[in-house]
């Protein structure tokens, strides 16, 4: 596994360098559970369910399929707004996809791979709360351990916790690689 695109990170050499965190087995149970809030909180609706693009796309589907399992059926669409784009620290918010479905009066849930400071979703909320969403609601895969928080910003269903250390995996990508990677690994110290 040394995928290296141009003279960028070996990702080969970072999971040598890494602790695995959470395998693919404990994540689909945290994800489970998560399915399991997720349809008692939305009884009878049929929500819109938007997956942040691109780290959220593994999870998403995953909670989707545990979704529907439960009987609770959704109004997919997916949104991508990054301020990394591929760094390892953010920026300004760059949308480069906006939802096609309408979101004036409707239900949103939000899945994402990870609430780390929260600046993205923090925008991401807002602006579908301009849309006119009744309510939004985020689904993170993970959320990380840290008092840097956008205030007012929180995951409404958690899967795990992470340390505050550079993770990757399960959507989480280590300079735009592994994010495929069945399990969530944290760089070492």
């Amino acid at each position: 596994m040394s995928a290296k695109p141009g003279n960028g990170p070996d990702l080969a050499a970072a999971l040598q360098n890494a602790d695995l965190l959470f395998d693919r087995k404990t994540l689909e149970q945290a994800i489970a559970r998560m399915a399991d809030s997720i349809r008692a909180d939305y009884a009878d609706e049929r929500p819109v369910y938007l997956t942040v693009m691109h780290g959220g796309l593994p999870f998403a589907a995953q909670l989707a399929m545990e979704l529907g399992e439960r009987g609770l059926d959704l109004e997919f669409d997916y949104l991508h707004a990054t301020r990394y784009r591929g760094a390892t620290s953010g920026g300004e918010l760059v949308w480069k996809h906006r939802p096609a479905t309408s979101l004036s009066g409707r239900r949103v849930l939000l899945a994402d791979d990870i609430l780390d400071e929260g600046h993205t979703l923090h925008a991401i909320r807002e602006w579908c709360r301009e849309q006119g969403a009744s309510e939004v609601r985020i689904a993170a895969l993970a959320v990380k351990a840290h008092d840097r928080c956008v205030p007012g910003i929180c995951a409404d269903y958690v899967g795990i916790e992470v340390p505050d250390r550079y993770v990757f995996g399960y959507g989480m990508d280590y300079h735009e690689q592994g994010r495929n990677l069945p399990a969530i690994y944290a760089l070492k110290d």
